[in-house]
């Protein structure tokens, strides 16, 4: 198989606002860099830095109020029980505290106004964001990198003209009355410290190396260069989160960086790379569309213009931002991933679980990149412990309730009244812990992480769901989140059972069936289980052929929601598929075809989960339309996805991103399926490094919509499903012919794990 070319995203200008500057990161330290010439701006963050730690936000017990509360909604009062919930269980109307910006590494260089030849690229295989322009005689050249091999952003800037670099470096913050900044510079260093009212210290420090010239301080944290050949700055910040005297520690990790740039480059590429080569894609990219700047390719394919390579392009850009958001670090990617330039944020730029959260991790596994969901994983775990006492104290239930926002803290109570009258957060977050274990194949980890979080859950809902006066047990109060209908609370319509929640208590039930039969464990549990799954509401399908939404079949009061939440067993989930579940998964459709007749999918994210949604229904054609509006609707030149009107939330392109394997690669329901969602306009095209379900690896090749080359890699050895259409193909594993067998278009054969299987037809083996 062929290799993709080298994804990058070029400008022919620098960014005039934060929106358009290309992000950098390693987990921990984020930097977006403008590219400007004269004065250069490179924004920076570190996943640490909170406001909020010493906020008092412990749970009353409300327990009591609850049977009142369902009282009312059995008796059909659907706005007095909701006024009751939001009232006693929806909290008090503050929210979480807000992500903040560290500061702004600024650089001055004068005569640098007037360049010709600019260009700034994104390098997404190396992770380097390069600015070259030429002033004069004179080419310049700036590459940035952030480096999770030491913790440190780099910038280099040389020239090739001997003593052609002059200027100053600084370091500032925006104006905040409630932090407390002190600036400084000596000999070749400079810092940034600062001290917000609540107690949260943070610090930065750069260090500019320059190699010919001179170097110089002046007053505030300012180094002035004169007629350097070559410049090295290095910065690191640090956070007293988990690192007490922050300063220090900025200290003791630029003492131990080296100070050789092209070593810094070697180990910085050499790590990024190890993550984002596992994968590759091409769909028969055109060179001449892919030197095009980002923007003026927007253009074109807005004029309908056909560009596959740029789907590709997005596709690993989202990787990329998945990989410098989430790895290395301790908190899981945020509503913008590690990058924020505001003291207040939209949504305080916190965990949002109700979709935002979720599907930032969407592409993790089946992207090859399962590590970076271990922040994820780490966070659900972190949250466990205050969310068993406010499943006590709100619910008198056992088991665990999440809230539905998060922050670093680690402490889960309700925030918005209405929104957050709702169970289920954590049963959503546990789909990511199983799979895990789905992709990987270890039953080990089932056994230690994920059955032991699931019973939790389970346990909660053990206590919470309630009959209701026509004998079905369902969650009460309940919601379809941030959704409402006629008759019903505003801003969120509570009500008996939303189809969303009973979905996910299903997934919980036959989750935890499925563990204590693969780890042969707490069999007493079984029929309790067994009991609740058959006294559930079934699903029910409304007057317009649709999946309701509620177990009435009530009217919107805004048919195209940008929420599909009763969707969920569509995509992500797999409960509701057209082998398993045929007229639950039309009517399913149908929902999803009158969401968008009604104006649908008008956020980025939103956009994103319909071309997921379309791709699990089968459908590339409808899939591929809404992954380009996705791109060409929500898209900055930078290619960072917009909430309307101009908010980055990096959910849009981690969903966008899934929607591209989703398209190429499905593994629900125990079979592969290849190409399952292929649009006509990626006819022919290479792919490689993709996971699946079972632990296998698939690479492949299409020729004219066609499969013409498979090889799944076992890494589990467990029995690998592939449906397959046309000719029975042969499966070869080192030269020699495996077994197979067939039926229903599903070919199944045997494996071992570390082998690779090919699978072709009328093929010599290869």
């Amino acid at each position: 198989m062929t290799e993709s070319p080298s994804p990058a995203i070029r400008l022919s200008q620098p960014a005039t606002r934060w929106l358009d500057a290309h992000p950098l990161g390693n987990g921990r330290i984020g930097a977006m860099v403008f590219g400007a010439t004269k004065t250069e701006r490179i924004a920076l963050n570190h996943e640490n830095l909170w406001r909020g730690v010493t906020r008092n936000r412990d749970n009353e017990d409300k327990s009591s109020y609850l049977p009142q509360i369902r009282e009312a909604f059995f008796q059909g009062h659907n706005l007095e029980g909701a006024e009751l919930a939001n009232k006693h269980l929806g909290g008090a109307g503050n929210r979480v505290q807000p992500y903040q910006p560290a500061g702004d590494l600024v650089l001055f260089l004068p005569g640098h106004d007037i360049v010709y030849d600019y260009e700034r690229v994104l390098d997404l295989a190396s992770g380097v964001c390069t600015v070259r322009y030429r002033v004069g005689a004179t080419h310049y050249m700036r590459t940035h990198f952030v480096s999770s091999a030491h913790n440190v952003l780099v910038v280099h800037l040389t020239a090739d003209a001997p003593g052609a670099l002059s200027g100053a470096v600084h370091l500032t913050r925006t104006t905040d009355p409630d932090c407390v900044l002190d600036a400084w510079a000596q000999g070749h260093r400079l810092g940034l410290t600062g001290y917000f009212k609540e107690g949260i210290d943070f610090a930065m420090e750069a260090r500019v190396l320059a190699r010919g010239g001179t170097l110089t301080e002046k007053s505030g944290a300012t180094l002035y260069v004169k007629d350097a050949d070559e410049l090295l700055l290095l910065l690191t910040i640090s956070v007293d989160y988990d690192e007490p005297e922050p300063a220090d520690w900025c200290v003791y990790r630029l003492d131990d960086v080296p100070t050789d740039y092209a070593t810094l480059y070697a180990d910085h590429v050499a790590e990024h790379r190890a993550l984002f080569d596992r994968v590759s894609l091409d769909l028969a990219h055109d060179a001449a569309l892919d030197a095009l700047p980002m923007d003026a390719r927007l253009a074109r394919v807005k004029e309908s213009g056909a560009d596959p390579g740029l789907a590709a392009l997005y596709f690993q850009y989202g990787r990329y931002l998945l990989m410098a958001s989430s790895r290395n670090c301790t908190h899981p990617a945020n509503l913008q991933g590690l990058w924020n330039e505001e003291l207040t944020p939209p949504w305080e730029s916190d965990f949002h679980h109700d979709i935002n959260l979720e599907m930032n991790y969407w592409p993790a596994e089946v992207g090859n990149l399962a590590e970076c969901a271990d922040p994820l994983l780490a966070y659900v775990q972190r949250h466990s412990v205050a969310g068993e006492k406010a499943a006590r104290a709100l619910f008198n239930c056992g088991g665990v309730w999440f809230a539905l926002t998060g922050d670093i803290w680690s402490i889960t109570t309700p925030e918005a009244p209405g929104y957050d009258v709702w169970t289920g957060a954590a049963a959503w977050l546990a789909q990511h812990l199983w799979w895990r274990y789905e992709f990987s194949g270890d039953t080990e980890f089932l056994r230690a992480t994920v059955y032991p979080f699931y019973r939790r859950v389970a346990a909660f809902y053990e206590d919470f769901l309630v009959r209701t006066p026509d004998g079905a047990l369902a969650p009460v109060p309940s919601q379809s989140p941030e959704n409402t209908f006629q008759g019903g609370a505003w801003p969120v319509s509570l009500c008996v059972g939303a189809t969303m929640e009973l979905t996910f208590i299903r997934e919980v039930l036959l989750r935890c069936l499925h563990a204590t039969a693969a780890l042969h464990v707490d069999a007493e549990f079984r029929p309790v289980w067994e009991g609740m799954l058959a006294a559930l509401p079934p699903y029910r399908v409304g007057r317009h052929g649709q999946l309701q939404e509620w177990r009435e079949d009530y009217e919107e009061v805004e048919p195209g929601h940008r929420h599909v939440s009763h969707l969920v067993g569509v995509f992500p989930g797999e409960l509701l598929r057209a082998d398993s579940a045929p007229a639950l998964f039309t009517a399913a459709r149908v929902s999803l075809e009158r969401r968008l007749a009604a104006g649908g999918g008008h956020t980025g994210w939103s956009r994103a989960w319909t071309a997921c949604l379309w791709a699990r229904f089968g459908d590339g054609v409808q899939a591929h339309d809404h992954l380009m509006r996705l791109i060409t609707d929500f898209a900055t030149s930078s290619l960072l996805d917009l909430h309307p009107p101009q908010i980055f939330q990096i959910d849009g392109n981690l969903g966008g991103a899934a929607a591209v394997a989703e398209m190429l690669l499905q593994s629900h329901g125990g079979v592969l399926r290849l190409l399952p969602a292929l649009p006509p306009a990626w006819p022919t095209g290479t792919l490689r490094g993709l996971r699946a379900r079972g632990g296998f690896t698939v690479d492949m090749a299409w020729e004219q919509g066609a499969v013409s080359f498979a090889a799944i890699t076992s890494h589990a050895g467990r029995p690998c499903r592939v449906a397959w259409a046309g000719p029975r193909p042969s499966v070869h594993c080192d030269a020699q012919p495996i077994a197979i067998s067939t039926a229903d278009g599903v070919v199944s054969f045997p494996t071992k794990a570390g082998k690779r299987y090919l699978l072709q037809v009328n093929a010599v083996p290869r």
